[in-house]
């Protein structure tokens, strides 16, 4: 425990009254936890420059009204208050008695989140084995300050990995290594400039088009259709940059042909400064057809800005993803943001790193594919009795499906069901810019982290919901 700042102040209340009420105060706030440690009486009162009976005298008094515990040898720490009622601070606002309690939302039984993923074949003991032998060794270097793209060797393996499984073409040089895509698109903030229009889809991942407004970048919607952005509307607009998920649309799960690719790739070679975001989130789970190349794979006048994430793949807490400059752009990274620092330790690097290279991410990927492909294919399966009043769409790759109501029922009415009968399901409307006539009645069940057996049960609770 840190020393703690208390403000003494001078009148009638005694010294270890002011001591006493600070702790007891911190401890209602939750600001002491529950098993958390004091500072001891001598160091409290050296800090405080007080005498050490004055802090004894209030944890004495803290320690009879069970506040805190002393321990043997130990020191003092703080007791659990749960259920305890703190009367002298209604006492100070009789409304509070009165006011009612924060309504307790329940966790439904069962959640088909998109953003889910399964974490049950994730192996712990191998990522605990790496993490314990680097940190056994004697790798000083992991502990001084790295390269601001991130560390080169782990570049070099995302490289050759992006090359091999997306087909994407770069050097270690190009890549940027950072905490997640909101570093990573501020980062381009700074290397695009401010103010540059940014086109996307509708409906779109509505993260990333908050992070573009919070730029202060215009932001302009560009009708889709089966294939994906509409380049002849995007021509229409003064969008200099056009964000696109072409491997997997979220959250319709589009996959863009080459003919609708190759559009615009020349739509960004019609501008100087003109360039395409690709958001490869998910590529790594298809469940049919062949594996769709990066659309950086067919740019050859360095146009496409590559973004990827191990969130998907291997764990959200990861909290690594990685940027693909082209050579333009990367030049004036070197010349106007060398001096940004990677925002991801050392340490988990290279942890990230051996994983990669020992083989451990290629066997688990191929084992998360054969599980979801399973509940790729049992929630088909335990959906077919819906197929009179649903269509279902986006079921080519990723990890979740759309159900579109074939009636005039209304996606509030088919969430409001689904909860009614314990169930959570996802409504496109949150990814939605405006209205989109054609997309009424339609939801969004993820399947990633669910298992098998609650898929089968949820599923049967919305046949009786919705059928």
């Amino acid at each position: 425990m840190y020393d703690m700042t208390i403000k003494l102040l001078g009148g009638d209340k005694h010294l270890y009254e002011q001591i006493y009420e600070h702790i007891r105060h911190e401890i209602w706030e939750g600001r002491l936890l529950a098993g958390e440690r004091l500072p001891s009486t001598r160091s409290m009162a050296d800090y405080l420059q007080v005498a050490r009976s004055t802090v004894a005298y209030a944890y004495d008094q803290l320690l009879s009204e069970g506040y805190i515990e002393s321990r043997p040898y130990k020191g003092y720490f703080v007791c659990p208050i749960e259920g305890m009622v703190d009367m002298a601070e209604r006492a100070k606002d009789p409304a509070q008695e009165a006011a009612p309690r924060e309504t307790v939302v329940q966790k439904p039984l069962y959640d088909f989140s998109p953003h889910g993923i399964d974490m049950s074949a994730f192996p712990f003991s191998v990522w605990k084995r790496i993490t314990r032998e680097i940190l056994s060794e004697d790798h000083q270097e992991l502990f001084a300050r790295g390269e601001a793209q991130g560390d080169y060797r782990l570049r070099e393996t995302i490289c050759r990995y992006l090359h091999s499984s997306r087909g994407v073409n770069c050097t270690a040089e190009q890549i940027i290594v950072g905490a997640g895509n909101d570093y990573l698109l501020m980062l381009l903030e700074k290397i695009l400039g401010r103010h540059v229009c940014v086109a996307m889809e509708n409906p779109t991942y509505m993260r990333t088009r908050r992070i573009f407004h919070s730029f202060a970048y215009p932001v302009v919607t560009v009708p889709s259709d089966a294939s994906g952005m509409i380049v002849s509307k995007l021509e229409e607009t003064d969008a200099r940059v056009a964000y696109v998920m072409p491997s997997h649309q979220y959250p319709l799960g589009t996959v863009m042909p080459i003919g609708r690719r190759t559009e615009l790739l020349k739509w960004a070679d019609g501008g100087a400064d003109r360039y395409l975001i690709e958001d490869d989130y998910d590529s790594e789970f298809r469940y049919r057809g062949k594996p769709i190349p990066s659309l950086q794979a067919s740019d050859d006048h360095g146009k496409v800005i590559y973004i990827g994430t191990f969130s998907k793949a291997i764990a959200p807490a990861i909290r690594v993803s990685y940027m693909v400059l082209p050579e333009r752009l990367l030049e004036k990274y070197n010349n106007e943001c060398y001096f940004y620092s990677c925002t991801v330790s050392r340490i988990d690097q290279r942890i990230l790193d051996e994983f990669i290279r020992e083989g451990y991410f290629e066997r688990h990927l191929n084992k998360m594919r054969k599980i979801y492909r399973s509940k790729h294919d049992l929630v088909l399966r335990e959906l077919e009795p819906f197929a009179e009043s649903f269509r279902i769409s986006g079921e080519n790759g990723g990890l979740h499906v759309l159900l579109h109501a074939r009636g005039a029922v209304k996606e509030a009415e088919l969430i409001a069901r689904a909860a009614a009968a314990d169930v959570r399901v996802y409504g496109i409307s949150a990814s939605c810019t405006e209205a989109v006539p054609k997309l009424e009645g339609t939801v969004l069940l993820g399947f990633g982290a669910v298992s098998e057996d609650d898929i089968r049960k949820g599923i049967a609770q919305l046949k009786g919901a919705w059928l």
